[in-house]
């Protein structure tokens, strides 16, 4: 199994290695298979053209028949949705390949294998990946012939937590929807075959929007976790005043010590205000946390800025270097040294 950020990693180095091979990405609805191919075709500038190839007819791709009347034949001609002779270099995504039946994963596989179909040919300089769901997430697929799949480099996707709070989450959902989760992070992403909305990375980005206008997140998530995270939204509203925090006009603020809620709440809040804090308020984050945060806490918020990296945390740099000049920073950053070796032990 491989996180999204591990698929992004693998389908990178194939991008940067010029490694052409046919990928297989599989995984459960809603994780963000196809957000992070998109994702990668954007940073190296590639164009990206996304087939649902569950939506066509092995006719759609093939090419539809025209006669050649001087060479008393005909040829097909190729349809306007795959990439052409002269396109700048570019991803080919072949989406919900499972779910289209055989006749079409069939004429796929000579696209993949040879890259051509008919009398269309594949331009040079474009990667061909696919996407689908397995036969475990119950969502009407089909078996992949064994050929086809021998054609691929498979890549099995989970969702993990983690990743998704610091690679997507942290700057674009709700810092009461990232607390909660963080919380209870099985909620991000937990098929329920019984119900029409149910909670995975895909439907939490809804939720947000219903979220930011009021609204109730059932509808995107299902009503139970939308019944948790109403109970949740009980103790967020009593959390202390984030932005005096960050403003340096904490010292008077404690740390909330009986709900495990707002305390994860906390920290989240303040982590996301180090997206977008300057030098100064990074500094005024960090040293609240180290005086009045338990240490499982600062501590985790320290070594997740430092996986962020200051590209995503602009300030990141000054703190490390105010670290020798302030005492407080200095020794929090030595148990959080000694916290983490003990961690990996």
């Amino acid at each position: 199994m491989s996180s999204t950020r591990e698929l992004q990693s693998f389908l990178n180095t194939l991008v940067s290695n010029g490694i052409y091979d046919p990928v297989m990405i599989w995984g459960a609805p809603g994780l963000g298979k196809s957000s992070v191919v998109a994702a990668t075709a954007n940073q190296f500038n590639l164009k990206f053209v996304d087939v649902r190839i569950s939506q066509i007819t092995p006719a759609d791709l093939r090419g539809l028949p025209a006669a050649d009347i001087p060479n008393n034949s005909f040829k097909y001609l190729p349809p306007d949705f795959l990439p052409k002779a002269g396109d700048l270099p570019g991803v080919l995504f072949l989406d919900e390949i499972t779910q289209a039946p055989p006749a079409v994963q069939a004429i796929t596989q000579q696209l993949i294998l040879d890259r051509r179909v008919g009398s269309y040919i594949l331009p040079d300089n474009w990667f061909i990946w696919a996407a689908g769901n397995r036969q475990q997430d119950k969502t009407a697929v089909y078996s992949m012939p064994t050929a086809l799949a021998n054609r691929f480099h498979h890549v099995e996707v989970s969702i993990d937590f983690e990743t998704w709070k610091l690679d997507y989450a942290l700057a674009n959902i709700d810092e009461a929807i990232v607390s909660f989760l963080s919380l209870r992070p099985e909620l991000l992403h937990k098929m329920q075959v019984d119900s029409h909305a149910w909670p995975s990375p895909r439907s939490w980005a809804m939720a947000n929007r219903l979220h930011q206008a009021n609204l109730n997140i059932g509808y995107a998530v299902g009503p139970a976790t939308a019944a948790e995270f109403a109970g949740f939204l009980i103790v967020y509203k009593d959390l202390p005043n984030l932005d005096a925090i960050v403003s340096g006009k904490g010292k008077d603020i404690k740390w909330p010590k009986q709900e495990v809620s707002a305390q994860y709440a906390v920290t989240i809040g303040l982590l996301q205000r180090c997206l977008k804090a300057s030098n100064a308020e990074l500094v005024n984050i960090v040293k609240w946390m180290a005086i009045k945060g338990r240490p499982e806490y600062s501590t985790k918020m320290l070594h997740e800025l430092l996986d962020m990296g200051p590209k995503r945390v602009p300030g990141l740099l000054h703190l490390m270097s105010s670290i020798n000049r302030d005492p407080d920073l200095d020794m929090f950053v030595g148990q959080a040294h000694e916290l983490g070796k003990l961690a990996q032990q």
